[in-house]
């Protein structure tokens, strides 16, 4: 039972998350995954719509969920358990809908008895609404009329996550379950990390209203004037670790002021930079290891960015990559539903350089 607990944490770990408007009308959603292990079996998964599905899990709890039916194909990263029920850190289904779920501890609450609707046990949110939802304002209506977030372990615990969903009419909807109810940010700015939760982390903004995207002028002091001679002291003040609300700030700032590409490789490219200025490099934050599980893989002393992913709600294509793997790698979702079987894609964690040979290089002549 430790292991499998240990492997329920791996499924709430820390992240980022960021929605974002690129050119031509695209909407993207991007997501970093920061643990300090994988569970094995993780991978890009594709589920035709059609399949049957579980809501509750737990092998000892006296009322298992009925059978559900998926609505929609959907595919994202994630893990498939037992009874053919996949749980989804992240994804994006035929329709555009997009979601991720991130760690939210000390904060997220569930109740035991259920209020209405389906028990759903809370690692199996995104796969539920992505089945079953088309668009941000049908996963709300979900969510408040059909659903009931329980603390029904899965796998031994149940863990402390919270969401964020958006589709393509490019509205960013926060889902947070507090001791005080489930709350639902509509509107949102498109943010989120982890703990505490989104209001405290919206009005932590007004802390560096300061920053700008245009350097600072001249500076005088008495007779003396100090011209500039760097860029990027419009920036100054910017926090640079790899707290929570940090990495909220960073990511916030930089979706105000980043530019959109002239297709989709270049926003790609430009939400991948932005997950990076979040990324937690390995070694720089030691945590406290957790048992091993049988399921658990490559186990370091450190959190460290597992994974990143990008998706575009446009092109329905999902874009990853990995710590020791920077090669930008994708599925499309409208290529895949073609075949309509489930599939499972590998990280491909293997480092990827692209040596070029000599006589790919143009001869200099004087």
């Amino acid at each position: 039972m430790a292991g499998r607990a240990a492997f329920a944490e791996a499924m709430g770990a820390g992240c980022s998350a960021i929605c974002w408007p690129g050119g031509d009308g695209r909407r993207l959603y991007g997501r970093n995954l920061d643990f300090d292990r994988l569970a094995r079996g993780t991978g890009i998964l594709y589920l035709p719509g059609g399949q049957h599905y579980r809501c509750c899990l737990d092998e000892k709890d006296a009322r298992p969920g009925e059978a559900v039916c998926s609505r929609y194909a959907l595919m994202g990263m994630g893990l498939m358990l037992p009874g053919g029920t996949a749980a989804l850190y992240d994804g994006i289904n035929e329709k555009g809908l997009m979601g991720a779920q991130l760690y939210y501890r000390g904060f997220a609450h569930f109740d035991a008895p259920p209020a209405h609707g389906v028990r759903l046990q809370p690692p199996l949110l995104v796969t539920h609404l992505l089945s079953q939802c088309a668009t941000v304002e049908e996963a709300v209506r979900f969510l408040r009329e059909k659903v009931t977030l329980c603390a029904v372990p899965l796998m031994g615990t149940v863990p402390p996550l919270h969401w964020m969903f958006s589709d393509r009419g490019g509205e960013a909807v926060v889902v947070e379950p507090d001791a005080d109810g489930l709350h639902i940010y509509r509107n949102t700015m498109g943010v989120m990390t982890n703990s505490p939760g989104y209001p405290w982390h919206r009005t932590h903004l007004l802390c560096f209203s300061g920053i700008q995207d245009t350097d600072r002028g001249a500076m005088r002091f008495g007779p003396e004037v100090l011209e500039p001679c760097f860029s990027g002291s419009g920036c100054a003040g910017l926090p640079g670790d790899w707290s929570s609300p940090s990495r909220f700030v960073r990511l916030a700032f930089w979706q105000k002021y980043a530019r959109p590409g002239a297709d989709e490789a270049a926003d790609v490219g430009n939400l991948f930079h932005a997950l990076q200025s979040a990324a937690f490099p390995l070694g720089m934050v030691r945590v406290e290891q957790a048992p091993a599980a049988d399921y658990d893989t490559d186990i370091r002393p450190f959190d460290y960015t597992v994974y990143s992913a990008v998706m575009c709600t446009q092109s329905l294509r999902y874009y990853w990559t990995s710590y020791e793997n920077q090669r930008i790698q994708c599925v499309s979702l409208e290529e895949l539903s073609r075949g309509g079987v489930a599939r499972r894609f590998a990280l491909d964690r293997a480092p990827d350089v692209l040596m070029r040979g000599p006589e790919e290089g143009e001869a200099l002549t004087e």
